[in-house]
């Protein structure tokens, strides 16, 4: 079974020093031992993975949907469940424990996850504007985007164009981040750099090809 992605939870920061006295810093992510509850094939479905079960929840808060489908399995109920590509020949068996274990220090992996919302923020913020100048007058567009249209022709506004708008909140992928360390007693994965969302957010990491 070769397992390439797993999905866990963002803890926050801290830093970790090397063996050389180098301060690294570095996002934690808690992950929950996923356990394979169906599997999905080239001949049925098109593609190849494995439907995963993850996080903890009381049996009586969980839907029959989804209950019935951990039920089938045999397996322990849990509280999401999410698909995860295999490669090889072998298929990961029905009840199957996914952990922290399928990384190793040093490897290179993707990060993704729900960005941070900030709401509605203006150009300045959003992309970076310089904005307008303090003098001669311009005291009130000092974080104004500036002109957006053109004259008689085509007397629109362009689609695309860098405005005021919701920032963040949408899907981000960090990519080739290290491996800092693994730790399969305390299911804790140590990644160099910054990962988005909020602290609880869930993030899918996964081996860089």
């Amino acid at each position: 079974m070769d397992m390439k992605a797993i999905y866990g939870q963002k803890v926050g920061m801290t830093r970790v020093f090397t063996e050389s006295g180098d301060s690294v810093g570095v996002s934690v992510i808690k992950v929950d031992p996923a356990v394979v509850v169906r599997l999905k094939t080239e001949e049925k479905d098109g593609y190849n993975a494995a439907v995963v079960g993850f996080g903890r929840i009381r049996p009586k808060l969980l839907k029959k949907p989804l209950k019935g489908q951990f039920d089938k399995a045999g397996v322990e109920q849990k509280r999401q469940l999410r698909e995860l590509s295999y490669e090889g020949d072998e298929k990961p068996e029905i009840g199957a424990v996914i952990g922290v274990d399928i990384f190793k220090v040093g490897e290179t992996v993707h990060v993704s996850a729900v960005s941070r919302g900030l709401g509605f923020q203006g150009a300045v913020k959003r992309h970076g504007f310089s904005g307008g100048p303090k003098t001669h007058g311009q005291s009130d567009r000092l974080r104004a985007p500036g002109s957006l249209g053109q004259s008689s022709y085509p007397s629109r506004v362009f689609k695309g164009l860098r405005m005021a708008g919701h920032m963040g909140s949408r899907k981000v992928t960090v990519k080739n981040l290290k491996v800092v360390a693994v730790e399969p007693e305390e299911s804790l994965l140590l990644i160099s750099g910054v990962i988005p969302g909020y602290k609880s957010s869930l993030v899918l990491v996964r081996k860089a090809r």
